[in-house]
């Protein structure tokens, strides 16, 4: 059986969680509000399990009701499906898995849902049923597990360069195209460049809702886990290191090719990049995932917890593209007959 940490009110003992609104813990049972320092100083760490590393428990008892719950090995903070309470797997924290640092939510579910709802709108073609509203109340907040890279890079690229200019002389229309062959140099320093350390979760999807604003990270504390879904990661630093070594080098020669200007077009021939990596940081950043089956496919819907970004996937319904169709088809019939008999061509 796993060992469950619950968040518990300084004042009266019961169950509480994060308000991402106030940026504190507010207590519905005896009305307190409390900051981050109120947990860290009733915090007490056993020293016998200090680096324990048994990370493959799969099921939790909750402190609140005492029923038995599974999990994911890879889930650190999860709630109960019979009483709600939010459970966090202290022996998942720890060692390699506790984190370095977390951004915190600053958005509601409730904001989530709206967002969601605005972005389906847009989409002219989306089925009816598919934003149910019982579908969208089971959007979650997660806290996603990132590894943050710093590197120094320099390096150059060689760039193909076009300017085309045109003019018209007599009856002859001319262009003229000058090729240049434009060499960049220079140095760059990233800091905590984020790859998602999870399989759970599509590359792209995590790529779409950055960035994050990281003069908001705080030190980790599992105090503002509580109310939310969290997991640990599965990937270490070295696997998606060829993901983080990509992006730095894609970074590197965008910035170059950037101070090629006052072309017509600008191709990049060569790039030669020489990374030197720094320090790597664990981090936990919050986003809104909805996960949504229809008709036997998955759509995923996700937000940045923090700057409400976001992306997704919507299906399109072919009876509604069918009968737009027609609406446009039947407009433009009748006006071309309505002008074509006021011609007197018919």
């Amino acid at each position: 059986m796993g060992t469950v940490l619950d968040n518990k009110c300084p004042g009266c003992g019961a169950n509480i969680k994060f308000n991402p609104e106030t940026q504190d813990w507010h207590c519905e049972y005896c009305n307190g509000t409390f900051k981050l320092e109120d947990f860290q100083k009733n915090t007490e760490v056993n020293p016998l399990e200090k680096g324990q590393e048994n990370f493959n428990i799969s099921e939790y008892s909750c402190p609140n009701c005492g029923a038995v719950v599974v999990t994911d090995e890879n889930t650190v903070s999860t709630a109960c499906i019979y009483c709600g309470s939010t459970a966090i797997m202290k022996n998942r924290l720890q060692g390699v898995f506790q984190p370095d640092k977390i951004i915190p939510f600053k958005t509601k579910k409730e904001d989530a849902i709206q967002e969601f709802k605005n972005n389906v709108k847009k989409r002219w073609f989306a089925p009816k049923d598919f934003y149910k509203e019982e579908n969208i109340k089971k959007i979650s907040g997660v806290y996603i597990p990132f590894w943050l890279y710093d590197s120094y890079m320099n390096g150059e690229i060689s760039a193909r360069a076009e300017r085309v200019r045109s003019w018209s002389s007599g009856n002859y229309r001319y262009t003229e195209t000058r090729v240049y062959n434009c060499i960049r140099g220079g140095e760059l320093e990233i800091t905590d460049l984020p790859v998602d350390g999870s399989t759970k979760f599509q590359d792209e999807i995590m790529d779409s809702i950055e960035p994050f604003d990281y003069k908001e990270f705080k030190p980790f504390h599992k105090s503002y886990l509580s109310g939310f879904l969290a997991e640990k990661f599965d990937l270490n630093k070295e696997a998606v290191y060829s993901r983080a070594e990509k992006r730095m080098q894609n970074t590197m020669v965008n910035q170059l090719k950037s101070t090629i200007n006052g072309y017509s077009s600008v191709i990049v021939n060569n790039s030669n990049i020489n990374i030197k990596n720094g320090q790597v940081e664990y981090a936990l950043l919050p986003v809104w995932m909805l996960n949504l089956n229809y008709k036997d496919k998955m759509y995923t819907f996700a937000m940045n917890g923090q700057t409400k970004k976001v992306t997704g996937y919507v299906p399109v319904d072919k009876m509604k593209v069918l009968k737009r169709s027609l609406i446009v088809f039947s407009i433009f019939f009748s006006i071309s007959f309505i002008i074509l008999f006021l011609f007197g061509l018919i």
